[in-house]
């Protein structure tokens, strides 16, 4: 926080562009858990895709359907934490970014 605290209007409204951009949409994530979380379209969402293979495959016979719904309800609890955290991730980047270009500019002025 402290270091968002420092970024001026125009490197503010770049930041949260980028999260707006590259970030998840925490609608879109559950309407993906509600609709198709039994087949893995929120973890496919997220970027977790090997586990959403897991769960595309499980969901193709009667005790992986059972497995992939304890999972599903499991999910539900998750996907907040999921997209706060990447889109943390993604805020951070941005930061580094514009604090790194924020110094090369200082050394090479125009």
């Amino acid at each position: 926080m402290a270091r968002k605290a420092q970024l001026d209007t125009r490197e503010l409204l770049l930041l949260e562009s980028e999260v707006k951009n590259q970030g998840k949409n925490m609608v879109v994530a559950y309407v993906l858990w509600y609709f198709l979380g039994l087949f893995g379209g929120h973890r496919f969402y997220m970027g977790r895709t090997g586990s959403a293979v897991a769960q595309l495959i499980l969901s193709l016979t009667v005790i992986g359907m059972l497995v992939t719904w304890i999972w599903w309800v499991v999910d539900a609890f998750l996907v907040h934490t999921w997209v706060k955290e990447h889109n943390t991730m993604v805020e951070h980047r941005t930061m580094d970014r514009i604090f790194h270009d924020r110094g090369r500019s200082a050394e090479y002025p125009i």
